[in-house]
């Protein structure tokens, strides 16, 4: 969504969001001292390397991939979910942080998840039409003014972008894992799998991950149970107890976006993994392990999270 432009301010950039004195208070909040302890929770990951990518019939060559290499990382930490919104609002009542898609003044959601006014008021940004540009959209308003996740504490917080998700971390004392590290915590010690679990999607028809069934962007027949975001610890966790490595929302890693190949992406683009609700194979099967995407260090949406991690 990189390079899409605000519904009508011209598409100019904010600057970065700043702390200020706290001005409104979440009854739902995660007590403070916990989210500030997260790192103590944290899944050791060991010392050691790993076979990142793929050569899988399924990837996407121009993703970069592939070739599959050898890659040895010394131990670090992560999160065994991706951060909720009831950890986000307890960082946001103590610093007063503003995100970025406050600043801006709206932000990216799903049109499926609006009533029929909105959506026909929002802008449709051009070549994805199933999204609308949603002023007042941002984390405790996802779908825009009117919405709140009081209710939704415990899924993924959402509508943060990579600027938002490091001010988290750096609150906390941990930071935005590494592509590598996140690809080998995903793996769960599996060599070469096609997901967090195995080569089948569905074992014994069990569905694993929260992605789009049916015909995208259309018709979701909700095999999962989720037509959006699911809360964390929804499905099993893998083989190192991290839940939710594939689908529900993309997660930032820190690194720089390349393939090794020239690209029409400029500015601060970084990695993505892990996919989202809105992954489906017709278009976007990015919930393999080895799949990789990439966004606007600036962007949020409605399916963009995260995890973090901290060295060992």
């Amino acid at each position: 969504m990189h390079g899409a432009e605000p519904p009508s301010s011209g598409g100019g950039l904010a600057t970065r969001p700043t702390a200020s004195a706290p001005s409104t208070s979440h009854a739902w909040a995660a007590p403070t001292d916990a989210v500030r302890a997260r790192a103590e929770r944290a899944v050791t990951i060991a010392a050691g390397s790993f076979r990142m990518g793929t050569e899988d019939r399924d990837r996407n060559p121009g993703d970069g991939e592939s070739p599959v290499r050898s890659v040895d990382l010394p131990a670090f930490r992560i999160d065994p979910t991706c951060v909720t919104n009831a950890e986000f609002a307890a960082f946001v009542d103590e610093t007063g942080y503003v995100t970025e898609a406050e600043e801006f003044g709206w932000s990216f959601v799903f049109a499926a998840l609006l009533e029929k006014e909105l959506r026909r008021a929002s802008r449709k940004p051009p070549g994805t039409p199933w999204w609308r540009a949603v002023e007042g959209a941002r984390w405790d308003q996802p779908e825009g003014p009117g919405s709140n996740v009081a209710e939704r504490a415990e899924h993924p917080v959402v509508h943060v972008s990579l600027r938002d998700a490091e001010a988290f971390a750096q609150w906390c004392g941990m930071r935005l894992p590494r592509e590598a590290e996140w690809e080998k915590a995903a793996r769960g010690g599996l060599d070469q799998a096609r997901y967090a679990w195995g080569d089948e999607l569905t074992p014994g028809g069990e569905h694993r991950c929260n992605i789009w069934q049916g015909a995208f962007p259309v018709r979701n027949t909700l095999e999962d149970g989720y037509l959006a975001t699911a809360p964390v610890r929804s499905f099993p966790p893998n083989d190192f107890g991290l839940y939710e490595v594939a689908g529900n929302v993309w997660e930032w890693c820190s690194d720089p976006w390349t393939t090794g190949q020239a690209s029409s992406m400029t500015g601060d683009v970084r990695v993505m993994r892990g996919g989202s609700y809105l992954c489906h194979d017709s278009y976007c099967n990015r919930y393999r392990v080895a799949a990789r995407s990439a966004t606007a260090a600036e962007d949020a949406s409605g399916n963009k999270g995260f995890r973090l991690a901290v060295d060992v």
